[in-house]
């Protein structure tokens, strides 16, 4: 059995008390096995990576998943808890919302359906695959050490499909529905703190920010043809009737863009990780969003590549009516880096790679992989402050800033130096090799996917 490093034991022994102290035992194998485990993350990987692939009783470690009594809503409220401590303990925070596609095929995976695969997609071609689609909440957040922000994973929930739930006999929950929950379980967790929610165009729903725009500031693509209104006249004296809580209607977005009379102002959005810098050009107002007796207030700004005045456009909301159309801009560009990190899991983590039937090891075994991404990087940042986390360098490619790759592979390199296997036999043979050769080893398993 290995003994555990002492930076990866301060970052998972928090959750000690989730689990009872035989099953947490099997808990720490199984995450120390998932990180230094390349390709699949099944159980059986896992086991083998830490020396336990002749371990009788292995169905202990399937039943962590499948069986095990322990709350995963309580794990991602501890993970939260500590990325917010790392890196942002006091100002607003800033959530990326987004779903991502489980590729899983299988008749006794009771959850999948058939969804639009947004990676494969595109304009001209719709590619549907079966699999199961996972709601994600990620904290957006810059590293002392990165070049650009980070979406890291919190919470993370299954979103079945309506033909599910009818097969279970329950009322079917739109993505929607479940961002509004977890957009409220963002504010019962973090009291008094600021929060804003990023959000692509199929969180622009007016339900959606009614119901939580008092705990959180969305910012979301617009449709440019939405229906927009003025401010409801004040109510005078002697009227009649109920008071009218709009006024005329606006323009659509579409028709402003057109228009000459529209003003625009230019805006530089910072530099990216590829050490690239856009202009743009942005017009802003202030709206109320109307519609089947929902009524929210937004600012919303249009966006057109700088210099480009036929187009292409596109639109943002806001339900802060104070923040600037810059801000609004720069900070919705943020939401990229989540799918830098859907790309990232399904790289180096494993994701798609499972196998598990049991409808509970389902829906634990994804959103373990997705809060993996982060707790990796909380063990990158401790080591970072030790001097240990560099960037993959050689002759012929050199990197500005460590990416996910390198973070993964210097706890790797990290873990394997300090974790020691007391499984040799009493008549250990020593072989004598080259000092490099290790050395080679060791990068080869650090880096592999």
């Amino acid at each position: 059995m290995p003994t555990f490093p002492r930076e990866f034991q301060t970052v998972i022994l928090p959750y000690a008390h989730l689990f009872c102290r035989r099953v947490f035992a099997h808990v720490q194998l199984l995450l120390l096995g998932a990180i230094l485990a390349p390709g699949k993350r099944t159980i059986t990987s896992v086991l083998r990576i830490v020396g336990l692939g002749q371990q009788p009783a292995w169905h202990k470690y399937h039943r962590v998943l499948s069986r095990g009594k322990w709350s995963a809503r309580a794990a991602s409220r501890l993970l939260l808890g500590q990325l917010v401590a790392a890196f942002l303990p006091t100002g607003p925070l800033v959530f990326g919302l987004d779903e991502t596609l489980e590729r899983r095929w299988g008749p006794r995976i009771a959850a999948r359906g058939i969804y639009r695969d947004a990676v494969r997609n595109s304009d001209s071609h719709l590619v549907k695959c079966s699999g199961l689609r996972w709601l994600s909440v990620c904290l957006l957040t810059p590293l002392p050490w990165a070049a650009r922000v980070w979406a890291l994973p919190v919470l993370t929930v299954l979103a079945p499909s309506a033909g599910w739930a009818r097969a279970q006999g329950r009322r079917h929950k739109k993505v929607t529905d479940w961002a509004r929950q977890a957009v409220l379980q963002l504010a019962r967790w973090l009291p008094g703190r600021q929060l804003t929610c990023l959000g692509d165009s199929g969180y622009a729903v007016l339900t959606l920010l009614a119901a939580t725009r008092a705990h959180a500031t969305w910012l979301t693509r617009l449709r440019l043809d939405a229906a927009l209104y003025e401010t409801a006249p004040a109510r005078v004296a002697g009227q009649r009737g109920r008071t009218r809580v709009k006024g005329a209607r606006l323009p659509s977005l579409a028709q402003v863009a057109a228009a000459a009379t529209t003003a625009w102002q230019a805006l530089t959005l910072p530099v990216d990780a590829r050490g690239q810098a856009r202009t743009v050009e942005l017009a802003t107002g202030t709206a109320l969003w109307y519609s089947a007796g929902t009524l929210v207030p937004i600012r919303w700004v249009l966006v057109r590549p700088a210099g480009e005045a036929d187009g292409p456009f596109s639109a943002l909301l806001s339900t802060d009516l104070d923040l600037k159309a810059a801000a609004i801009v720069t900070t919705y560009a943020q939401r990229w880096a989540l799918e830098v990190t859907f790309a990232q899991v399904r790289a180096h983590l494993g994701v798609e790679t499972q196998r598990q039937w049991s409808a509970l090891a389902i829906a634990r075994t994804t959103p373990v992989l997705l809060g993996l991404f982060s707790l990796v990087t909380l063990l990158a940042n401790r080591l970072h402050a030790r001097g240990l986390l560099r960037a993959q360098a050689c002759a012929w490619y050199q990197k500005q800033a460590p990416t996910f790759s390198d973070a993964l592979a210097t706890v790797r390199r990290y873990l394997w130096a300090e974790t020691l296997f007391d499984n040799s036999p009493k008549d250990t043979v020593l072989l004598k090799i080259p000092r490099h050769q290790p050395h080679i080893w060791q990068e080869a398993l650090a880096w592999a996917a």
